[in-house]
């Protein structure tokens, strides 16, 4: 994990890879979860044995999944020590070109963009990717924005 002693170390590094995460594995126990959670108890989710005579060959994680494990991930690539907190303030983009079939090991890639003042807070653009293990094609592609109130 890549640690930064301060806003104004971690601004230094704008434009930079921020690193890799370890790989977390989705298991349906963690699938049932967020469709406990969200309500989202969709067949492909849901039901392995329906699952598995769909397009997908078993059930697949939730996309919002991926993007809600994205705060954990982050938190396991980089920190900012002397910051009261951090804070998420968005997206500019999401994508999801593949599905994670339950059981995948994914990993997030991160780099970090412009750092800008804003608003009272350093904001940061993190563009990323939430990779699965042995697929060329991410899960999930995105740029996070997230303000460190100063």
């Amino acid at each position: 994990m890549r640690t930064f002693e301060s806003l104004d170390e971690f601004a230094a590094a704008a434009n930079s890879e921020l690193g890799i995460s370890d790989w977390l594995t989705i298991d349906q126990k963690r699938i049932d979860a967020f469709a406990d959670a969200t309500d989202d108890h969709q067949w492909i989710h849901c039901d392995p044995e329906a699952a598995a005579r769909g397009p997908f060959g078993a059930t697949i994680a939730h996309g919002l999944l991926t993007l809600s494990l994205l705060p954990m991930l982050i938190s396991r690539v980089y920190a900012v020590r002397g910051t009261r907190m951090a804070v998420n303030y968005g997206f500019n983009r999401v994508r999801f070109p593949t599905p994670i079939p339950v059981d995948s090991p994914v990993r997030l890639s991160l780099a970090l963009g412009d750092v800008t003042r804003t608003d009272g807070a350093v904001q940061a653009l993190l563009p990323g990717l939430v990779e699965i293990k042995g697929v060329a094609k991410p899960a999930c592609a995105f740029e996070a924005i997230t303000r460190y109130p100063i």
